[in-house]
């Protein structure tokens, strides 16, 4: 499974580093979070389609690369000088948010209990 973890981390550091007004570092980790993005959509999208993976997976790791190219595509557009174009930071925080979705999914969803083989059960009444 691809690292979903990699464009997430390279955003949560743009952010910092816009928080830091380092504009230009922030432009760089955003680059590289969107190649790292598209690595997680690919090989979400190929589980998929291999059915080993969930469509939750893909499909947010597909909008997450979208918000991410919005992001660097509208911050590449800002003129020098200017200040950060509010559509850069939106789409950024909005592909953390994407992220970290199916993390919460996973957290949160309730642990299916296993039954127990019948034999093991019967063993257990006889002691």
């Amino acid at each position: 499974m691809g690292s979903r973890l990699l464009p997430l981390s390279f955003a949560l550091a743009a952010l910092v580093a816009d928080l830091g007004d380092l504009h230009r570092l922030a432009y760089y980790l955003v680059l590289l979070a969107v190649v790292g993005g598209a690595a997680a959509a690919f090989v979400g999208v190929g589980d998929l389609l291999e059915g080993r993976g969930s469509k939750l997976r893909a499909g947010s790791a597909g909008v997450g690369l979208a918000l991410l190219v919005v992001g660097s595509a509208v911050r590449a557009g800002a003129a020098v000088g200017s200040p950060l174009p509010t559509p850069a930071v939106s789409a950024l925080v909005l592909a953390v948010i994407v992220y970290v979705v199916p993390v919460l999914v996973w957290v949160l969803e309730p642990l299916a209990s296993r039954p127990r083989p019948l034999r093991a059960t019967l063993a257990s009444r006889s002691r």
